[in-house]
């Protein structure tokens, strides 16, 4: 009974018959099949996908940024005009049902009819969709993505200029709104383009040219890769690196370089100038103000430094 309490299945039974032989394919296998391919060449592969879209060859076709963005659309009365006596790309008016007609609701539909582009009119709420809710004015223009400058286009026509190069850097500003204020102060002060990076800042979108009142399309704009490069770039141009820093070194009252080739740096709106864009500044400079007010905005003490670098220049002698 002893040996009957081991519990079923305990004892390993042994195979019967003859035993198959593996026909070498356990030798085969332990050759192995080489490297793993890339993901970009295993056919089905995601990744493949992507890289037959990109290579030509591959019957794909490999289009820029900015090109693969869709088209945007402009809003506002004063942009949609600013944007189309600058000859913007563009390819539709929208106009609101009902609008009330002002001179530059005229003056945007006449432009655009010289230009042959479609005129769409739509319901307002249409156009509220359409625009996403931002404030439109009941006028839209279709635009494709806004096109910058390389950097040495935008200080090789800066030194075309008669006056010195006055050129405005963004360190991080990231506020859309910000950007199109900077970019409306630079024009109304005399600059000749402004320079901001691809990463962790604003670009020119419906609501910077928005706020920018359509001035955007006068000025001449950069996105870099890199700030600190770009404004080593500027240096070895010629152009003095202006830092804006609470704890500048300098005050703007003391800025006597306002009559020289300078570019203006303008820090994000919380942590202000990074560390190593002071380190390549050639001055930090301070705005004095009341002990009550801690900081300025961002755009407010762009506007506020270029109206003082215009008003010294300005009061330079002539020739």
């Amino acid at each position: 009974m002893a040996g009957n309490s081991q519990r079923q299945g305990a004892i390993r039974k042994q195979k019967k018959g003859a035993q198959v032989g593996s026909g070498g394919q356990r030798r085969r296998a332990l050759e192995g099949k080489g490297p793993t391919p890339r993901a970009e060449e295993r056919k089905g592969h995601p990744a493949a996908r992507r890289a037959a879209r990109r290579d030509p060859a591959a019957g794909g076709t490999r289009k820029p940024r900015q090109d693969a963005q869709a088209a945007e659309l402009l809003v506002g009365r004063n942009p949609v005009a600013e944007a189309l006596r600058a000859q913007i790309p563009a390819t539709a008016l929208y106009l609101a049902q009902g609008i009330e007609a002002d001179e530059r609701i005229t003056e945007a539909v006449r432009l655009a009819g010289n230009r042959n582009l479609a005129l769409l009119e739509v319901s307002r709420a249409e156009l509220d969709r359409r625009t996403g809710g931002i404030l439109h004015q009941g006028i839209a223009l279709q635009v494709p993505p806004f096109s910058y400058h390389e950097l040495p286009d935008l200080l090789r026509e800066a030194a075309e200029h008669g006056a010195p190069p006055l050129v405005v850097a963004l360190d991080g500003v990231t506020d859309p709104r910000n950007l199109g204020a900077v970019v409306r102060s630079a024009v109304a002060f005399g600059a000749h383009g402004v320079v901001l990076p691809e990463r962790r800042s604003a670009s020119i979108t419906p609501t910077a040219w928005r706020t920018s009142a359509g001035t955007a399309a006068r000025l001449p704009i950069a996105q870099v890769t890199n700030i600190v490069r770009a404004l080593k770039q500027c240096k070895d141009a010629g152009l003095f690196v202006v830092g804006l820093d609470a704890d500048g070194t300098t005050s703007l009252d003391d800025l006597e370089l306002a009559s020289e080739p300078v570019v203006v740096v303008v820090g994000s709106e919380g942590r202000g100038l990074s560390r190593l864009v002071t380190e390549t500044c050639d001055l930090t400079v301070s705005i004095p103000m009341s002990a009550a007010a801690e900081s300025l905005n961002a755009s407010v003490a762009a506007a506020v430094t270029l109206a003082e670098i215009a008003r010294r220049r300005r009061a330079q002698p002539s020739g």
